[in-house]
C-alpha cells in the first residue's frame, strides 16, 4: 500500500509540473507576441489584430501564429516597405529575442509549482 500511495504522489507531482511548463510556455508565447506586435507591419492593423499564442499541453510545445491571408507574405519579403519601426520577420527577430524571457517565464511557473 506505501507504494501506491507514493506512485501516486509521483503522478501527481509530475502532472503538476507539466501543467505548471504548459502554463509558464503559454505566458513565454503571449510575451513573444506582445513583442512581435510592436514590429509588425501596419496598415489598417488587421494583421496586428490576428496574431494569436497557443500551446499544445500534451507536446509542450508554443507557437506565435498571424492568420491574414498575406502573413507570410509579410514576414518574408526583405524588400517590402514599412512604416518606421515596422518590419518584414516580425515573427522571427522578435521570437529569437525573446528566448531568455521566454525560459524565464516557465522557470518562474515551475518555481511556483514546487514550493507546494
Amino acid at each position: 500500500m506505501t507504494r501506491a500511495t507514493l506512485r501516486l504522489s509521483v503522478d501527481q507531482a509530475v502532472a503538476d509540473m507539466k501543467g505548471a511548463m504548459a502554463d509558464g510556455l503559454y505566458l513565454g508565447m503571449e510575451y513573444a507576441l506582445s513583442e512581435s506586435r510592436k514590429v509588425v507591419p501596419l496598415d489598417e492593423a488587421t494583421l496586428e489584430r490576428s496574431g494569436v499564442a497557443s500551446v499544445d499541453r500534451g507536446t509542450l510545445t508554443g507557437a506565435v501564429s498571424y492568420s491574414t491571408p498575406y502573413a507570410v507574405r509579410q514576414h518574408e519579403d526583405l524588400t517590402a516597405n514599412h512604416l518606421p519601426g515596422r518590419v518584414a520577420k516580425y515573427l522571427e527577430l522578435p521570437f529569437s529575442a525573446s528566448g531568455e524571457q521566454i525560459m524565464a517565464l516557465v522557470a518562474a511557473r515551475v518555481r511556483r509549482a514546487t514550493r507546494g
